[in-house]
């Protein structure tokens, strides 16, 4: 290990791009801090520092936050890849609908907790057109849809980064969401057969997964300048877009605290 070597911390680390991405920087020599509930897989990366963990709640984010800012203080990326499709409507412990709690709620808490990583790449789809926040019923009680649910979660990602840059914008992280488009990754999840059967041409058709994370690699060896950027892989995507409203993005900042303000205990 030399003295440039980085810090990375990656949830989502034990499995497809985020295993794929523990693996590069490990081979580099830097400590890599892997998040995931799958020890088996995490002991498939010597030499990563593992976190077992469910990220699907609160809990034990607020956990893992604690234990990576005492062990590790200056991190220089956090990637967040952790998902898990389900197409039918799973709630946690807590009460949380799962996607919600796994794709939104786990990024946030790790983009806001963690001490001033230099940059945070938030793995998503940003500016996908089909995403919205259902207001009137985040946890999708009425009508639940995995792709809906899906799409939710990736719109309050394109959200959590307007409100991360806004609030800290003279601050030293940057925040970068990143849709790598298709990869042939593992997509980890429990589908009905019509969603299966989409899911196995994209894995026929995808990019391979070391293709796919090169645009993340790009982010994290040389992030950007600007507090807040979004790419389709290499491309950047215009934040003027409305997927990137400042007014709904500070709504759902505000839902998100008394959401986990109520699950203090």
């Amino acid at each position: 290990m030399t003295s440039t070597a980085k810090t990375i911390v990656i949830s989502g680390g034990t499995d497809g791009m985020g295993r794929a991405l523990a693996a590069t920087y490990l081979d580099r020599g830097d400590t890599v801090v892997v998040i995931g509930r799958d020890a088996a897989k995490a002991a498939t990366l010597p030499g990563a520092h593992v976190i077992p963990a469910d990220l699907s709640l609160v809990s034990e984010n607020r956990r893992i936050v604690e234990e990576i800012n005492a062990r590790h203080p200056a991190v220089d990326a956090l990637v967040l890849c952790a998902r898990y499709f389900r197409s039918s409507r799973f709630v946690t412990a807590e009460g949380v609908e799962g996607v919600f709690a796994l794709e939104y709620l786990s990024r946030f808490i790790l983009s806001h907790g963690l001490t001033a990583p230099g940059v945070i790449v938030n793995v998503s789809g940003p500016g996908v057109p089909m995403g919205r926040i259902h207001w009137d019923d985040l946890m999708l009680e009425h009508g639940y849809e995995g792709v809906a649910a899906q799409m939710q979660a990736g719109r309050a990602n394109d959200l959590l980064a307007v409100a991360y840059a806004t609030r800290r914008a003279t601050g030293p992280t940057r925040y970068v969401l990143i849709n790598p488009g298709p990869v042939a990754t593992s997509f980890a999840g429990e589908y009905d057969p019509p969603t299966a059967a989409h899911v196995a041409t994209l894995k026929r058709h995808g990019r391979p997964v070391g293709e796919g994370i090169e645009p993340i690699i790009a982010r994290i060896d040389a992030p950007p300048a600007a507090p807040l950027t979004a790419f389709a892989r290499f491309d950047p995507i215009n934040l003027d877009d409305s997927a990137f409203d400042p007014h709904a993005a500070t709504r759902l900042h505000d839902l998100t605290h008394h959401l986990l303000a109520s699950l203090e205990n």
